[in-house]
């Protein structure tokens, strides 16, 4: 008789552990659904949310070649015309098709640059990079620019950061935000760059700043966006793209940094930005 009770007992906690173990198991795999749901959910609207972003761009490519693709049909219009045209006109309106073709293959390779760091930043070379010199680089290109709006360059940089890095990309930050304080910063401004704290084992910290009038603070969350406008058409009065930012941000990502901007102090803007040594030489 004890041993029938003991034989009871004995199924009757294993029928109870059963019991909890397949419940276990019910709740795990209705957490399973819930979590593969929730990840199913999450992958649509990131595709959904890539459309958009798509979308907007081709939308904002289409708009911005509207205008100087208009403008060189309008010129050679009137070139092929049958109003006679006198030779200094001519000569006008050929070096006006020229300007806005230089402005269509800027930003034909601004668009390509961009998709390539988005879609394929592994085709990117990688070498042994000394920032100073692509600064340095940047500052005798936009030489002229700078002479033509009284503009001071100062490049305090040490001569000693080198990171594993793509030259033509670095190259790429300074010479956009050069040029962006040159064109918008307003006349008679300073931009200075130098590191504005001690580097870590893995990465430097630099600053760009200019001495001029700065955006509004409630554009400063976009300053970064593709085809951003400030004051309506002025990439276009300076002959940008609307994309250099653009073209930053994603270059110092692609160095493994962070970028942010803030009005300075006194007038002017102050770009903040890290890039991560890489595997760099001793």
């Amino acid at each position: 008789m004890l041993f029938i009770l003991i034989l009871l007992i004995a199924a009757l906690a294993t029928c109870v552990w059963m019991a909890i173990r397949l419940k276990r198991q019910v709740r795990r795999e209705q957490q399973l659904r819930t979590e593969a749901e929730a990840s199913k959910h999450q992958i649509i609207i990131e595709q959904q949310r890539n459309r958009q972003l798509k979308q907007e761009m081709t939308n904002n490519i289409a708009h911005e070649l509207k205008t100087p693709v208009s403008s060189i049909r309008g010129y050679l219009e009137i070139l092929l015309g049958e109003k006679p045209v006198s030779d200094s006109q001519r000569r006008y309106f050929m070096e006006r098709c020229y300007s806005q073709t230089l402005r269509l293959s800027d930003l034909i390779n601004d668009v390509a640059l961009i998709n390539k760091l988005e879609e394929s930043d592994e085709l990117f070379e990688r070498e042994q990079v000394n920032i100073r010199e692509q600064a340095q680089e940047a500052i005798r290109e936009l030489s002229l620019a700078a002479e033509q709006h009284n503009t001071i360059i100062e490049n305090n940089l040490p001569d000693n950061i080198i990171v594993e890095g793509n030259s033509m990309l670095i190259y790429s930050i300074f010479r956009n935000l050069i040029e962006n304080s040159i064109e918008y910063a307003g006349d008679g401004c300073t931009v200075s760059m130098g590191c504005y704290k001690p580097a870590t084992e893995s990465q430097f910290f630099i600053l760009l700043y200019d001495t001029g009038k700065g955006v509004e603070n409630e554009y400063l969350p976009r300053l970064f966006d593709r085809f951003v406008r400030i004051d309506e058409g002025r990439s276009r009065k300076n002959g940008g793209t609307g994309l250099g930012l653009s073209i930053v941000k994603h270059a110092v990502l692609f160095h493994g940094g962070d970028i942010y901007v803030k009005n300075r102090d006194g007038g002017g803007l102050e770009f903040y930005f890290s890039l991560n040594r890489g595997k760099t030489e001793n």
